[in-house]
């Protein structure tokens, strides 16, 4: 255990006003959802233990670095447990914030499950380890404890207390190790390094370490701290494990739609967009074609790209093109079609079925050249990033406790970011809004300029966003294509959605030729050697194979890419 050094660990008002922060809310009251199984009741079963979502709390104190306000992070405690439940860990979030988290209490359900040979699900800690204190002469004294475990149980999370006791083991509960997974700790809210390095103090986000739409892995909300965490090192606390394969919290065909309804984003295109998407039926009957490796000449696709072949892998045999017959007709396909473009909808089990993520996918026919910055100069680039078949995507998390919308996901060139629903832009009820990016069509969370490169120097490619004329409701213009949790035949996956190989022909570019035309325009203290330049740009610019479909990409089955 670590002591820290003139810390102000604040649970007192002398020298600050204490300001709680304000629990965000939607900015419209949810619908009533049609009738379902277990979706929108509040709690779900996990087999052997049931659990609640806690959104409110109280708050046990904050640390103050330095005696200053910021980069702080505060310590809660859950507040109105149900009766039967307990909790499992205390919660943190950085300060300046609206309370927007959660933490899960959970109930025994053991016994009422004929498991008489089998340890009870959840068990008092057999006393705690002191992780960190902070006694302050100036402001009063804060701690953290973690809870030891008996023989076959994990501890879930962590307790703070202004208390130099231990907390009353009766205060938290153990839960058996075969009803946990291992988590990992994902986003730092607060490190002393910078304050002060010989008394390293982190506090971390947690999360299941195996994610995705088969894994069973809950995130329980509570956090993680340590004196001497390194990246990559086990964590000594777990999550939970869904053993209900039923998957009875997660909505049905109706509630899906209901929820499209009422969250579904508009999708902004940038007012100087060419590239514009379209629905896949249009992009097939205005003369797509399907090439096959070793043959000239492309095959026509039906509207529902039955005559597409299906399943396998990629094995870059067979790629899609825009039609050859005559540049017009090229051109015009190449600038898509808006009135007839839509969303394509995936809903997958996320967190072990606690929550629900709807991806929502869009088809562009072509992906406009990039733009590249240096300093306050731009240029457009001749060729560069261009490429046939441009899918895109962002997904709503909805909690499966109550279905409400708690963050989307903006897929962005190589990567992307989780947005809390506080820092989401709205539109109408509570339907947020997506900005896709000029000629790339990535999405983002607000209009303004996203740079892809080195930000610290200020080069690399622009991605534009703002409001125009061009968009689309995603929340009327959609079709459901995926849902496998409901069961076979519920949803019905459209034909193309089966086609695994490339959606356009490999492109190559000459990079080296459009960097040295930008390197003639620069004044000469601005000038980069090619070779430099080109290591800060994306290395897709200048080579890309065709891009596959929506089954093709990882987060299908997986957690997004961050």
């Amino acid at each position: 255990m670590l002591r820290g050094e003139c810390w102000c660990w604040d649970n007192l008002t002398d020298y600050y006003p204490e300001v709680e922060p304000q629990k965000f809310s939607l900015p419209s009251p949810l619908p009533k959802w049609p009738q379902g199984k277990g979706f929108g009741t509040g709690r779900i079963c996990l087999g052997e233990i049931e659990v609640v979502q806690i959104t409110k709390f109280k708050k046990i104190w904050d640390c103050s670095p330095s005696f200053g306000k910021s980069d702080c992070v505060s310590f809660y405690k859950p507040d109105g447990i149900p009766k039967g439940y307990y909790m499992l860990g205390h919660y943190c979030q950085p300060d300046g914030e609206h309370l927007t988290g959660y933490v899960l209490a959970a109930k025994d359900f053991s016994a009422d499950q004929n498991s008489a040979l089998k340890l009870p699900a959840l068990q008092k800690p057999l006393n705690y380890t002191l992780i960190w204190s902070s006694d302050s002469q100036y402001n009063g004294s804060g701690y953290i404890w973690m809870p030891n475990a008996p023989v076959g149980y994990k501890s879930i999370g962590f307790l703070a207390s202004v208390e130099p006791n231990e907390p009353d083991p009766d205060e938290v509960r153990c839960v058996r190790a075969d009803l946990t997974e291992k988590c990992e700790a994902s986003e730092m809210m607060f490190s002393s390094d910078s304050f002060f390095p010989r008394n390293q103090f982190q506090v971390w986000k947690t999360r299941p370490c195996k994610r995705g739409m088969l894994c069973a892995g809950v995130s329980v909300g509570t956090f993680f701290c340590s004196t001497s965490f390194s990246s990559g090192d086990e964590l000594d606390v777990a999550c939970l494990k869904n053993l209900d394969s039923s998957l009875h919290a997660m909505p049905s065909f109706d509630q899906i739609h209901a929820l499209i309804k009422h969250y579904g984003p508009t999708v902004y295109l940038h007012p100087d967009e060419i590239y514009l998407p379209s629905s896949v039926p249009w992009f097939f009957m205005n003369g797509a074609l399907l090439y096959k490796d070793g043959k000239n000449n492309g095959t026509f696709i039906n509207s529902k790209g039955s005559n597409l072949p299906a399943g396998g892998v990629n094995d870059g045999k067979y790629w899609l093109d825009l039609p050859n017959n005559d540049d017009a007709n090229r051109t015009n396909v190449k600038c898509g079609n808006i009135e007839s473009a839509e969303l394509y909808v995936h809903v997958k089990p996320a967190l072990g079925g606690t929550s629900t993520d709807i991806a929502m996918w869009i088809f562009c026919p072509f992906n406009g050249p990039a733009t590249v910055k240096i300093g306050l100069l731009s240029f457009a680039l001749n060729k560069v990033g261009e490429h046939v078949g441009d899918w895109e995507h962002y997904t709503l998390r909805v909690s499966n406790f109550s279905g409400e919308l708690w963050s989307v996901y903006f897929s962005e060139h190589s990567g992307g970011e989780w947005v809390n629903g506080c820092d989401l832009e709205f539109i109408e009820g509570n339907k947020s809004i997506v900005y896709a990016s000029r000629n790339g069509h990535a999405s983002f969370p607000h209009p303004g300029c996203y740079l892809q490169g080195s930000t610290k120097l200020g080069v690399g490619v622009r991605n534009d966003c703002a409001r125009s004329k061009y968009y689309v409701d995603s929340s009327t213009k959609y079709q459901l294509v995926a849902a496998e949790y409901l069961g076979e035949g519920v949803v019905a996956e459209p034909p193309w959605l089966q086609y695994m190989r490339e959606w356009g022909p490999t492109m190559m570019y000459d990079g080296r030729s459009e960097m040295e035309r930008i390197i003639k325009h620069l004044p000469f203290f601005m000038r980069f050697s090619v070779e430099s330049l080109i290591e800060l740009f994306p290395t897709e610019l200048y080579g890309e194979a065709g891009p596959t479909g929506p089954k093709e990409k990882d987060n299908w089955l997986g957690d997004e890419r961050c």
